[in-house]
């Protein structure tokens, strides 16, 4: 007998992960699934990839071994599905309790009930959390009105990079010809203005953001365009964390998405720009949300055991 379970689950936009842990941070099964997000991909279809997702990591499990579940859904500010239609779908014997990504994503940083949140992956935002609960956003707008410092702000750079030397009549180099050759297949020759233009033009915007690792790859080569503009999508990260205001005395600020996780020349210039702006600042690296979660779930079925230990154990070791 492992005792009871608890089950986490992060439900994405682009992906969602299960873990099903005992008590004690041992991982029993973990599973991952499609984007989950009800505002892009509707509710039905998050209820159901929920579902699967959920059933995937408790296979060979016993579903009447968990006794609590968290999930955190993106888009759950906006609309979330009713707690019972997700327990059906995913065959659970508890209800269970949904809160945002972003809380969670701050969660999987730290077990301090208040602080802060920075994430930079396709999209921006910053929140302050107040007892693990958004009280204040900051961007998060979409590609058209902000998300400022993202991936695809950066790819977006990456295009002016290459227009500008185009129009200038300058050869290409750095992440100006990576962009160009990404989106064109070359970097040069006669029509590349309007080859530029057409590819970007002709796919959804938010698409710019798999140009963002030519941006930093080139910045990590010595490209000083490329380093310019991965300082500046720093200090515009840190403006949205600095329009949430300051967390709590002696609260963690916590990095996370995949731009701000790895280890990524806008990881570093971040860092450096907050340790400028807000001098012993504790900065925390985000791990597995799915892992959060379910430390959350363990939290509300045995708040003793839910110590740092088990928070480290499921954060680190989760999906």
């Amino acid at each position: 007998m492992t005792g009871p379970l608890v089950l986490g689950v992060d439900a994405g936009g682009t992906g969602s992960r299960a873990v099903v842990a005992d008590l004690h941070g041992h991982v029993h099964g973990s599973a991952r699934g499609e984007g989950a997000n009800p505002v892009a991909h509707g509710l039905d279809a998050a209820v159901k990839t929920v579902g699967d997702t959920v059933r995937a990591a408790l296979a060979g499990l016993d579903p009447a071994a968990v006794t609590a579940c968290v999930i955190g859904l993106a888009g759950a500010l906006v609309t979330a599905p009713p707690p019972e239609l997700l327990r059906a779908a995913a065959g659970l014997p508890v209800t269970p309790h949904t809160t945002g990504d972003l809380a969670l994503a701050y969660t999987a940083g730290t077990t301090r009930p208040d602080g802060a949140v920075l994430i930079a992956g396709t999209g921006a935002v910053a929140a302050l959390i107040r007892d693990r609960t958004l009280v204040r956003l900051a961007d998060g707008h979409g590609w058209l009105l902000g998300d400022r410092g993202s991936g695809q702000w950066l790819g977006r750079e990456a295009v002016r990079l290459a227009l500008d030397a185009v129009d200038a009549g300058r050869p290409l180099t750095g992440a100006a010809a990576a962009a160009a050759a990404r989106l064109t297949g070359r970097s040069d020759g006669d029509g590349l203005r309007a080859a530029v233009l057409a590819a970007v033009y002709g796919e959804p915007p938010a698409r710019l953001a798999r140009l963002a690792p030519l941006v930093l790859d080139a910045a990590t080569d010595g490209d000083a365009a490329a380093q310019a503009v991965v300082d500046r999508a720093a200090g515009l990260l840190a403006d949205t964390l600095e329009a949430v205001g300051p967390p709590a005395a002696d609260g963690p600020v916590v990095l996370a998405g995949g731009l701000l996780t790895a280890g990524t020349p806008l990881a570093a210039a971040v860092r450096a720009e907050l340790a400028r702006r807000r001098p012993g600042a504790a900065l925390r690296t985000a791990g597995s949300a799915a892992g959060a979660a379910a430390w959350l779930a363990a939290r509300a079925v045995a708040p003793g055991a839910a110590s740092a230990a088990l928070h480290r154990a499921l954060v680190a070791g989760g999906p």
